[in-house]
């Protein structure tokens, strides 16, 4: 027995950890781990700097970025063109529509390198941010994001959004381009890189960070938990 241990030393150990792999992974993936925050916080004027509300209503004006009465604050740092974060969106939305008033949602750009329109997608949301449709054209980029994604240059398609949510197109287009708006997404991206994002999306609760699990779920009840102190 010892000698069959010695002469298979290499082809057990691989074995023990690919079982260890895949069981864990089946585990992560099934939702059984609750999502969690890490003890560190993070400061706010890190990931909630000054002017970044956007208070134009979305979906029948019960979702508001910023509310006075608020006790708890959830900060995203997102990337249009990530199809998880196109996941999160809806769930984010219910969040904030069964917690009316109670929380502070403020989303960050960060696109990442290997999403081609992730930038422009950033600099279409904050140019319909300045004509009052910042949350609308976000919705939009999420419900849409399988259309334009792949796409070479999805300028047009983006000032079709614009042209139906009522913007002026000739100052959308410019503001697009302007070095306004790619400051905006800049500062978020420093931001991010200061608190040193791997992933999008990662999620600050009250300062800390979210350790997700994929349990969409998990996400509210650590919302209720921070509510409930």
């Amino acid at each position: 027995m010892v000698d069959f241990f010695k002469r298979n030393k290499l082809f057990i150990i691989v074995i023990t950890l690919t079982c260890a792999l895949v069981f864990g992974g089946v585990f992560l993936m099934g939702g059984r781990i609750p999502s969690q925050t890490s003890s560190n916080v993070v400061s706010s004027e890190i990931l909630v700097p000054k002017n970044s509300f956007q208070t134009s209503g979305f979906v029948d004006n019960k979702y508001l970025a910023a509310s006075p009465s608020a006790v708890v604050t959830l900060v995203e740092f997102g990337d249009y063109q990530c199809p998880a974060c196109g996941l999160y969106e809806p769930y984010v939305k219910k969040i904030l529509t069964d917690f009316p008033g109670k929380v502070t949602y403020v989303f960050r750009n960060y696109p990442l390198p290997q999403h081609k329109n992730a930038p422009i997608s950033s600099y279409a949301v904050e140019a319909a941010g300045i004509q009052g449709k910042y949350w609308e054209m976000h919705e939009k980029m999420f419900t849409t994001q399988a259309d334009w994604s792949s796409v070479i240059d999805p300028t047009e398609m983006y000032k079709g959004h614009a042209s139906e949510l009522g913007l002026n197109i000739d100052q959308f287009v410019s503001d697009m381009d302007s070095q306004k708006v790619k400051d905006i997404v800049k500062a978020d991206m420093n931001d991010g890189n200061t608190v040193r994002l791997s992933e999008t999306p990662t999620f600050y609760l009250n300062g800390k960070k979210v350790n997700l699990t994929g349990d969409f779920s998990s996400l509210e009840n650590l919302i209720k938990s921070e509510l409930s102190k």
